[in-house]
């Protein structure tokens, strides 16, 4: 099975997070929370299988939007553990429920009500996540949010991928935890989407 890529268009978009202000609960019980990691759209750009991070919250958001759900977007900067970033966001979202996503691509749904290791969906094979997935998981991040049970997301498994992203995840991950902010509460940011110029 062959590893997603990201297309030409894909790779001409970028994505900055302005930064809005603490992170608070939300109150609208119509929200979904995508909880980013501390890299996320900034010491990285790209998941581990180069698709651009603007791409990621792009498809992200339009899933979360295409079911009538509000998304909100924060940035943990205290910890990369997705597990716990994800359970944050999910209590500081309105409805409970939240996508927390690494900079490498690893993605889970998360519910505010479950224990920290727990998750609705988890999605641990980064290498395996496309466009079309993120737009899945955005989906049914919302119709979680609406009270519904949506079928899982299909998920591919490639027991190769392991082996074969092992290293790069490795120092994906150090990479990532050197960007931590210890201490630092999370901020709600603005996603700034611009299309770049082909070369």
């Amino acid at each position: 099975m062959a590893t997603p890529t990201a297309t030409s268009a894909q790779r001409e978009r970028t994505v900055s997070l302005r930064e809005v202000g603490p992170a608070r609960r939300g109150t609208r019980e119509d929200e979904v929370v995508v909880a980013v990691s501390p890299a996320f759209a900034g010491h990285f750009s790209r998941t581990i299988v180069d698709v651009p991070h603007a791409e990621v919250l792009r498809q992200l958001l339009a899933g979360i939007e295409e079911q009538g759900v509000t998304a909100r977007v924060i940035r943990v900067r205290d910890t990369a553990d997705l597990a716990a970033l994800a359970h944050l966001g999910a209590k500081l979202s309105g409805s409970g429920i939240c996508v927390g996503v690494l900079s490498r691509g690893t993605t889970i749904i998360h519910q505010k009500d479950l224990p920290r290791l727990s998750n609705l969906e988890l999605f641990p094979q980064s290498p395996l996540l496309d466009a079309a997935v993120f737009r899945m998981i955005g989906s049914n991040a919302a119709q979680y949010a609406k009270g519904e049970s949506p079928q899982p997301v299909p998920t591919r498994n490639d027991q190769m991928a392991r082996p074969r992203w092992q290293a790069k995840a490795a120092l994906l991950h150090l990479k990532e935890f050197e960007c931590i902010e210890a201490g630092q509460g999370p901020v709600e940011v603005e996603p700034v989407f611009e299309s770049g110029n082909a070369g």
